[in-house]
């Protein structure tokens, strides 16, 4: 099989937006377009003031990060969107094949090197891509991901052997 796509567990996600600061939980801040990692969370730059944390399976201690954040004094709001979308992760030798049917961003690793995170349209639904060095993870709105997985399906079907 050279593409897998495999649904992540229903992962914490948290909507932070800041003052000011440079890092958020000892991860440093990502620049436009990027994602940074560290202490087990991802941080993803969403818009000038505007950053997703994405945190490990939905617990108890999500509640937890959640408070931890607002005790930063550079966070001005800290909002609980873990039910709005649903995690995948794309990896293969193809996978980029596979986003390329649907998808208008060139992820040639020169041009979108591991690191890259962006908000795009994939076959008419607006997700949230992450370029990792072993693949990546797409964020899509839970209403959409039936549809989503049917397409991932479809436009596999080439690459599966």
């Amino acid at each position: 099989m050279t593409v897998d796509a495999v649904e992540e567990p229903f992962r914490t996600q948290l909507t932070v937006r800041l003052r000011e600061g440079d890092s958020l939980l000892g991860v440093a801040l990502p620049g436009p377009c990027t994602f940074t990692s560290g202490h087990g969370v991802d941080v993803l730059w969403m818009g000038p003031d505007e950053y997703l944390v994405l945190g490990p399976e939905l617990s108890r201690e999500s509640s937890d990060l959640e408070a931890e954040l607002s005790r930063e004094s550079s966070v001005l709001a800290v909002v609980d969107v873990s039910a709005q979308r649903n995690v995948f992760r794309l990896t293969g030798a193809h996978a980029a094949d596979v986003l390329a049917h649907g998808c208008s961003i060139d992820l040639d690793p020169a041009v979108s090197p591991p690191g890259t995170c962006v908000q795009t349209l994939l076959a008419r639904t607006g997700i949230v891509l992450m370029v990792r060095e072993e693949g990546f993870t797409i964020l899509v709105r839970q209403s959409f991901s039936d549809y989503f997985r049917a397409w991932l399906a479809d436009a596999s079907l080439e690459y599966v052997s």
